[in-house]
């Protein structure tokens, strides 16, 4: 029987030979994903709307066979392969025709992530065991406290990657033939709801995990924000040393009571305050350590100081939880502590973090253009407070009123963009009437920016903040939330006469694959 043999599937070394696998989707997890199947000997069928045409060059060189077309309904060629099992890309929501066609057929269902803890083995440690795995999710923060663990893990010696929805596909990790001690595996809703499908006899077993945090975000893909916490609380499933949760974020602490982890795992949390005997926190301005160390309950670890921090442009408050959460990953592997504070000195945030563009004539000008929820922008004004706002976009299906009673309605000004600006101004008047608010209604892409810029020089004065943290996604006016930062800083030094340097185009776009015909920013929180 099929699933027979999909339950002894559970090595790279086993019999994939002949195995019917369609794949939807054709981006980098897409492509990702039929490479390796191919490269097992499977019989690969990939199913999309509109193939990239480099991708689509390839496949059959791989020997793997493409359908481009509607995906409204299962096509013909889809239900005539007969598939015995079909990998999603994370773009492909629960209600999306070809998955509830997958789910009604009671064919097996997964994500890349399944299949590449399958795989893991290909690529071995000097020990015969394969690389061990940390799990990193949250509504914001993923991707720097996923960079922020690689880079602790390096300086402690450890070959380690940063992989999954940071843009590099876990499986392409796992087929590295130089091999690694540890892949730090982001992982958005999208991702963790195919995970939270399976029941496989040797399922995804992490060393440590972490939920980051928890936010209304991405409700028209899950459906609601139950289904989205529930998606966010798999990361946590069998977790073996390590379930790391935010103390100020009772969400996390409830997913990490109520997961089906290995005997023996440890709660360890994080926050900005005094930490208890298993966590790690801040006293006086210092961030120690007091979950990993015999003498826990009597002595700490110092990991760093906020003044270090702050020198290194690491100081607003939600980048240091970042930094105590990756550490408590680190230290799970143990990462020595002067290790953690060597990384740190070297370590820079991407570009459209919390990224000071110009400062001119006592004004700031603050890209954090990767602010793509209102979770995420009330961060950047709690560290910016008074801040001229310029936020709006594409809300997708997020209500953007409380952060504007609370955070909002302490800007000196909002300066309103983005195709759902109208709900953006009504929460201003309802919630925060006080601030003036100006409304930026240029529709081309190119103008967008230069009418922000000149808005808020018109409002700004020395002393104060102008911070883009649109609190929203893109792709409504921009190509990514990345586009949308360029174009912000462009026009910012345009205006004050200097030159615009480049980013080397770091996180343009978010890497989980959409069902087509692209991915837009932020794919998967």
């Amino acid at each position: 029987m099929t699933s027979e043999r999909l339950r002894a599937l559970t090595s790279w070394h086993a019999d994939w030979k002949g195995l019917r696998v369609a794949v939807l989707g054709l981006s980098v997890t897409g492509f990702s994903v039929a490479d390796t199947l191919a490269e097992l000997g499977a019989d690969v069928l990939v199913l999309t709307e509109k193939a990239d045409e480099e991708y689509a060059r390839l496949l059959p060189v791989i020997g793997a066979r493409l359908w481009t077309g509607p995906l409204t309904t299962a096509p013909a060629e889809l239900v005539g392969f007969d598939p015995e099992v079909v990998v999603a890309s994370p773009g492909f929501a629960p209600q999306h025709p070809l998955i509830s066609w997958v789910r009604e057929n009671d064919i097996a269902l997964w994500g890349d992530v399944e299949l590449a803890w399958r795989v893991r083995d290909k690529v071995v440690r000097a020990d015969g065991t394969p690389a061990e795995w940390i799990l990193i999710t949250g509504t914001n923060g993923k991707t720097t406290t996923t960079r922020l663990t690689a880079t602790m893990l390096g300086a402690g010696g450890l070959r380690a990657a940063p992989v999954g929805n940071i843009g590099t596909p876990v499986l392409d990790a796992v087929r590295d033939p130089s091999g690694f001690d540890a892949l730090v595996v982001e992982l958005s809703s999208h991702q963790l709801w195919y995970l939270g499908l399976q029941d496989s006899p040797e399922p995804v077993s992490p060393h440590a995990a972490v939920c980051l945090n928890l936010a209304d975000d991405h409700l028209e893909w899950h459906g609601s924000f139950e289904a989205y916490r529930d998606a966010k609380a798999h990361v946590y499933d069998n977790t073996r040393v390590a379930c790391v949760y935010n103390k100020a974020d009772a969400a996390t602490r409830t997913m990490v009571e109520d997961a089906e982890v290995v005997e023996g795992a440890r709660a360890i949390g994080f926050d900005l305050g005094i930490p208890g005997p298993s966590d790690l926190g801040v006293v006086e301005g210092i961030l120690v350590d007091r979950a990993f160390l015999d003498d826990r309950r009597t002595s700490a670890l110092e990991l760093s100081t906020v003044e270090e921090l702050a020198a290194l442009g690491l100081a607003a408050p939600h980048i240091v939880a970042n930094i105590l959460a990756a550490a408590a990953l680190a230290r799970s592997l143990d990462v020595p502590p002067a290790a953690i504070r060597e990384a740190l000195r070297g370590f820079r945030l991407d570009p459209h973090r919390i990224e000071i563009v110009a400062r001119h004539e006592g004004v700031t000008w603050v890209d954090d253009s990767k602010a793509t929820n209102p979770h995420a922008a009330a961060s950047s004004l709690a560290a910016y407070p008074g801040a001229v706002w310029v936020v709006g976009g594409l809300l997708k299906g997020v209500d953007i009123s409380e952060l504007v009673a609370g955070r909002g309605a302490a800007a000196k000004a909002a300066i309103v963009i983005g195709s759902d600006r109208t709900a953006v101004v009504a929460a201003f008047e309802r919630h925060a009437p006080a601030v003036p608010v100006f409304e930026v209604d240029a529709v081309e892409t190119e103008g967008v920016m230069a009418r922000v810029v000149e808005l808020a020089a018109g409002v700004a004065r020395d002393g104060d903040v102008v911070l883009l943290a649109p609190a929203a996604a893109s792709f409504d006016q921009f190509a990514s939330y990345a586009d949308r930062g360029r174009r912000f800083a462009a026009a910012v030094r345009e205006r004050i006469g200097t030159e615009v340097p480049g980013d080397d185009d770091r996180a343009a776009t978010d890497p989980g694959d959409q069902a087509d015909p692209a991915a837009p920013d932020d794919a998967g929180a």
